[in-house]
């Protein structure tokens, strides 16, 4: 790997490839990192938290397998306590160009995998496993892009900024890591993370995170209700214990009755899961039970109020029903998923609230009508989280520089665009979202979407995700960052 002039140039023919010669050299490496990566199960355990794992072993011991092959690529490694890592290749100036990305996932309860999600199956071209696209596979991607670059320097290449590949651990819950990273470290001239679509995400809905809690009234005709693995998916599974002989219950579409002893039944409901950003398609698994248990009147007249007001929750993914509907032309239409319903130690029930909002309503909007509505029907609202909406010019040379690399290398010519979901991007004075996925891509109907069952993505879209990511790291370098 050579660039005989030693000038960093990515618009020419030559830089072109180099950058393909290395990829075909490292590529069956870099699938292999991405198979150990996977088969770590970095799922949130705040429980089993200590001094240096501060969101537990699960992704901490992720962490420390991003940083060891950050070290074996010859990248300048640091942990932040457990809370954040990063690897960086050194420039002329300490100004930062970064990458991030997360090695946490969401969980896999309540899913039907085809196999096991932390074993990287390659079937046909795709790559499925849990974080295979969500963000392991992008995360290891950032490594080697930045190997790249270490390996220009080592031949004379000049680095006007120092690279750094971020490592987060807590992107899944609450993206925390980004909060210690920003205190600790600042926000870099310029970022963007791996973890949406192509080309370019500008923009991201606000973020609302809220809880509904019942009276304690559990542990009559309906003895328990609990559904979901995280505010932030549409669960494809929920379940309830009801005071009543399963033989007396009705078949129904999607639930399945059985018998558990002393008179009772357990009832259990099969959706659709999905991320909560990305609602259409999906079938929210606690919807379909709430139905059940009303229709049959399954629950007692205390407890009415909470189902009632999840019906109303429930019956759309917009807010229309519970009043907190919102569009505007920069986002398109506010979402709102409830995805985990529990049965407390206490007797009361509880559910989740999460509303990817629109410019046109404001959070404090939000909490006045979910607020009238927990009254309503017996229940108390608070607010756990608001991130108002972000974006950033769509004109700016930055996101010109990456849409430019990305029709250079893809030949598509998509335009730039906003989401619902949250990404790092908002935790920073100047980033932006930035593949790897392509939306309209058709998946086999065995591969699944990021935060569901059998979570793919095909190889060929990383491996091209790689050269862009290389060619877009060339081309900001020569920006005034």
């Amino acid at each position: 790997m050579s660039l005989d002039d030693r000038v960093l140039d990515p618009t020419t023919p030559e830089w072109r490839g180099v950058v393909d010669a290395y990829i075909d050299k490292v590529w069956l490496q870099v699938i292999e990192d991405i198979r150990s990566i996977v088969a770590i199960e970095s799922v949130e355990d705040l429980k089993a938290a200590v001094p240096g794992a501060p969101y537990g072993p699960g992704p901490r011991k992720a962490v420390d397998c991003a940083l060891e092959i950050a070290e074996r690529l010859g990248l300048k490694a640091h942990d932040d306590h457990g809370y954040v890592a990063w690897a960086d290749v050194p420039g002329e100036s300490t100004r930062i160009l970064a990458t991030m990305c997360h090695a946490d996932v969401v969980p896999v309860g309540g899913q039907d995998w085809e196999s096991d999600p932390f074993e990287m199956v390659e079937r046909e071209g795709w790559l499925v496993g849990r974080g295979v696209a969500d963000d392991k596979g992008p995360l290891i991607l950032t490594l080697w892009a930045a190997a790249f670059f270490a390996k220009l320097k080592e031949e004379g290449v000049r680095l006007p900024y120092t690279l750094r590949a971020i490592i987060g651990s807590n992107e899944e819950t609450g993206m925390r890591d980004a909060d210690v990273y920003e205190a600790h470290e600042g926000s870099p001239a310029f970022l963007f993370t791996p973890d949406a679509d192509f080309p370019v995400c500008y923009g991201e809905k606000g973020i609302f995170h809220g809880l509904f809690t019942s009276a304690p009234v559990a542990g009559a005709k309906l003895v328990s209700f609990d559904g979901g693995t995280v505010a932030n998916a549409v669960p494809s599974k929920a379940e309830a214990v009801v005071a009543v002989a399963a033989e007396l219950l009705p078949p129904a579409d999607g639930i399945t009755v059985e018998p558990c002893g002393e008179g009772r039944a357990r009832l259990c409901a099969r959706g659709i899961a999905g991320h909560a950003s990305r609602p259409e398609g999906t079938l929210n698994a606690i919807k379909l039970l709430n139905a059940y248990l009303l229709e049959n009147a399954l629950f007692d007249e205390a407890q009415r109020p909470f189902l009632e007001l999840q019906a109303t929750l429930l019956a759309d993914d917009y807010g229309e029903q519970i009043g907190i509907a919102a569009t505007d032309e920069l986002f398109g239409r506010s979402t709102v998923v409830g995805g985990v319903v529990r049965t407390t130690e206490d007797g009361r029930f509880t559910q989740t609230v999460d509303s990817r909002y629109v410019t046109s309503i404001t959070g404090e909007e939000i909490v006045d009508v979910l607020s009238a509505a927990a009254a309503e029907h017996a229940c108390t609202f608070e607010r756990l989280a608001d991130n108002v909406p972000f974006y950033v010019k769509p004109d700016s040379p930055e996101i010109n520089a990456l849409m430019a690399v990305y029709r250079e290398r893809t030949g598509r010519d998509e335009p730039a665009y906003t989401i619902g979901g949250g990404t790092y991007a908002r935790h920073f004075e100047k980033a932006v979202a930035f593949g790897p996925e392509e939306p309209e891509d058709p998946k086999p109907e065995w591969v699944g979407d990021v935060h569901g069952a059998n979570e793919g993505i095909r190889e060929d879209l990383l491996k091209t995700a790689l050269a862009v990511y290389i060619d877009a790291i060339g081309r900001l370098m020569l920006l005034d960052l």
